[in-house]
This record gives structure tokens, sequence and C-alpha cells, in this order.
């Protein structure tokens, strides 16, 4: 059975069924959402709309992999901020560190010797030196990126299409039907066309890359080791091999935006496969919880910023932002890296997330769907196509919206979360077999209704 064969008319049935459901089981969140009025889109950010019961669940309470929301239901919790709880919901290393920090100051532009501590165990996770803070990954990235355009007088920054950076303007780019590439599409208030500032290719495509390379104008090759945002692309065999290879013979950094891919164990994907990337960029799961970013420089690049007497690093010139590195950030990340999310932890949720996998691909096979399940060391996806994708725009041709709502709903409605952008299962340290075999039998009660 084909996804096509899955009857529109059974699933849009279904859904309408589901979304009365949860409007019934979720009054609260409902009112809430309709008292919002002075928030643009009703939320706090926009991105908050994407849900599949046409209005998002309000937040009472959320420890470990639990989410209790306003309404007194709970949830087993695979979305966990969309990586931003890896470590689980407030850690208690992380809260104690926090709330003894919040009472002896929040922003006072100091140093603090927990940003130290930080900085030192994130260099020996990732085997790059010198380090910096910002409050978000999407900042990390755009601060690596000035830096590597002063350093080499280049102007373009590639990326893989449909790759994830946060809103980093020069990642805006896919490639289009003609192999060219386009602004991606919904990209809100470009300050230029994005191909003046970027270059494109494929994941997974050496000669695509090369192309792009030979201009002689790329500063940089900001990529996510494994695609991620588009549903996990996992590299192949030799690729990012090569993508390194080629970077130094065109005499172009490497960034790698280890945000979500700091899934695949301690030291990220970085670690995982050897790599040897210039710069690394990483945000979201270090600090627990805590708004905090990161960005880690080679001895080689840090030296040649260091040398450079015209670059205001310190001043309007430089980059940051006066809560970057803030106590409170700095001491979430030293208790998040040293307590919490530790080699043994990651041992613990590796194993879970194999497990989540493989009972996954057995009961889409006892099905016949054609779907491809993907892992990245703690993080699971299944997807709607066979064989798994092998870059994003393949990737982003095999999304159905309607089907991934259809499942959304349902499982939320039996009380379990899928991060509401794609379908995506997270493990953290608190995940059991018992929260895996949870979804597996929604999962299971849903694909039988549906087929």
């Amino acid at each position: 059975m084909s996804t096509d064969s899955i009857s529109r008319a059974r699933l849009a049935t279904l859904t309408k069924r589901e979304r009365a459901t949860f409007a019934d089981r979720h009054p609260g969140s409902k009112n809430a959402y309709a008292n919002a009025g002075h928030l643009f889109g009703r939320v706090p950010m926009t991105w908050m709309n994407k849900a599949a019961g046409n209005f998002p669940i309000y937040l009472d309470r959320a420890r470990g992999n639990r989410i209790t929301d306003v309404d007194g239901n709970e949830f087993v919790d695979f979305a966990l901020g969309d990586t931003g709880a890896m470590a689980g919901h407030s850690p208690e290393p992380v809260v104690a560190a926090v709330t003894a920090r919040l009472r002896n100051g929040l922003a006072t532009m100091m140093p603090t010797e927990d940003a130290a501590a930080a900085g030192a165990e994130l260099a020996r996770r990732f085997g790059l030196p010198a380090w910096s803070f910002a409050l978000t990954a999407t900042d990390a990235n755009r601060w690596a990126i000035r830096l590597l355009r002063a350093v080499t007088g280049r102007s373009k920054i590639l990326v893989n299409s449909y790759c994830y950076h946060g809103s980093v303007d020069e990642s805006l780019i896919v490639v289009g039907p003609d192999g060219r590439g386009v602004s991606r599409e919904g990209n809100v208030g470009a300050p230029v066309d994005v191909t003046m500032t970027s270059r494109v290719a494929e994941f997974n495509d050496l000669a695509g890359l090369e192309r792009e390379l030979a201009y002689g104008d790329v500063a940089a090759v900001l990529m996510e080791p494994a695609l991620t945002n588009i549903g996990i692309v996992l590299p192949e065999d030799g690729y990012l091999a090569g993508v390194r290879e080629l970077t130094r013979r065109y005499g172009t950094y490497l960034i790698n935006d280890e945000t979500h891919t700091f899934s695949a164990g301690p030291g990220g994907a970085t670690a995982y496969w050897g790599l040897e990337p210039d710069v690394v960029t990483i945000g979201k799961a270090i600090g627990g919880g805590v708004p905090v970013g990161a960005y880690g420089l080679s001895a080689e690049l840090a030296g040649t910023l260091s040398g450079r007497d015209d670059l205001d690093l310190v001043d309007m010139g430089g980059v940051g932002g006066t809560l970057a590195g803030n106590p409170v950030s700095m001491a979430a990340t030293r208790a998040t890296l040293g307590e919490v999310l530790t080699e043994a932890a990651f041992a613990g949720m590796i194993e879970t997330a194999t497990a989540f996998a493989d009972g996954l691909v057995k009961i889409i096979e006892g099905y016949g769907l054609p779907w491809s399940v993907s892992r990245l060391g703690a993080r699971v996806e299944y997807r709607f196509a066979s064989p798994a994708p092998r870059n994003g725009t393949e990737s982003a041709r095999g999304a159905d919206a309607e089907l991934e709502d259809f499942l959304h709903v349902y499982l939320a409605n039996r009380g379990v979360l899928l991060t509401p952008f794609h379908n995506m299962a997270l493990m953290c340290p608190q995940t059991t077999p018992a929260d895996v075999a949870r979804h597996h039998e929604i999962f299971d009660a849903a694909l039988k209704e549906l087929v």
C-alpha cells in the first residue's frame, strides 16, 4: 500500500473527528488562545500557530519528559522543545544552578567562571579550542558568518537546500527546478535577493558543491552534518569527508551547525563522525532550557582574528549583544554539560532511540506502507517516503501536511507529543521503554484506523 492509496476522504473524516476531540479536551487552552488578542498571531511567536488541533496547547508545568497543560492533561513529550529540552524539562542540576545565580546578579556585563568552564567543556567535546557565547544558535551563526567574511574578504555563504540555521538570511535559499539557487518559499522581508549573499548545493551532492565553490567567492560553507528540520537526511558514505576536502581546496571555511545534530552524541556529529570543521555553532540543548547559543573556533581561525587590528571586535563594529554570555545562561550551560547531558546520559538516550526506531520499522512494514525511519543518535523521524530522501529537495517533496496533522492530533489526544513541525521524536534522559511502547501502541492504532 502506498501513501497515495490512503483514502483522502477517510483521512479528512478522521482528522475532523480528532480535532473535535482535541477541542473538547482543551477548553482552557482554547479560551486562553481566544483571549490573547494583543499578541501578534495570538501567540508569543507566530510559529506556535503550527498546531494540528487548530490552536496551541497551553503549558502549566513540565518536568522530565512529562508536560501538563492548563486543562490538567498530561503528555509524554517527545518534542522536548524541538531539542531545547533535550536534557529533559527543568533538570535538577540546572534548576539549582540557575536559582543560585538568580539571587546574585543577572545582567552585569561581567564574565563569570561558569563561562570559562562551559567553554572548556565545549572545547573538550567538539575539539575546537576557542568559544564565544550568544543567546541563540541563530545569532551564533550570524556572528560566525560575519567573522568569516572578514577574514576571507569573500561575500557569499554556501548552504544546503532546505537546511535549518534559524532565521539566518543567508540560509533561506533552495535549489530551484533548473538547478540554480532561488529564494525559499515564504522568505519574509529579505533585505536583498538571497542569491546576492548565498550559494546553494544539495546535501550529498559533491559535484554540485564543487561547482558552486569554483566561483571563488564563498567565505564559508554553513551546514548541518545531517539535515534535520526537513526531516532527518543522513550523509552518504564519503560525503562529509568530501565536503571537507573541497572546502580546503577552494580556500573556504567550514561551519558545522550542531544545534540539532547534537543528538548524535556528547560531541554531536562532529565527534561521532570525526569531523574537522573550522567553526562549530550550537544552541538550545546546551542550556537545559535557558536561552543560549555558542560558536567555537579553530586555533588557526582564532589566531587570525586576534591578529586583525582593523576589525572592531570590542565595540559597535564587533559581534555580540549585551545579554550574550550572561551569568544565568552560563550557569545553566555549565550545569547541563557537566551534570545532565553526560556521556552516560547519551548512551541511555541513544539506546532508547534505537528501540523507538526499530519498533517503528516493524509497525510500518506490518501495514505495507512505503515509509522510512531515520535515526541520528537520540533523534528519530518517520517519513512518508521510501527509500529515505537523500537531500533536502527530495525530503520536502515527500511531505504530507494532512497526514502529518492527523497523526499529530491523534497522538496528542492520547497523551503523546511529537515536534509540531515534522514527525520527530527526541529522547531525553528520562524517556523510558514504556514511553516508547506507549507511542507505538497509539501510532499502530492510528494506522489501523487509517488504512
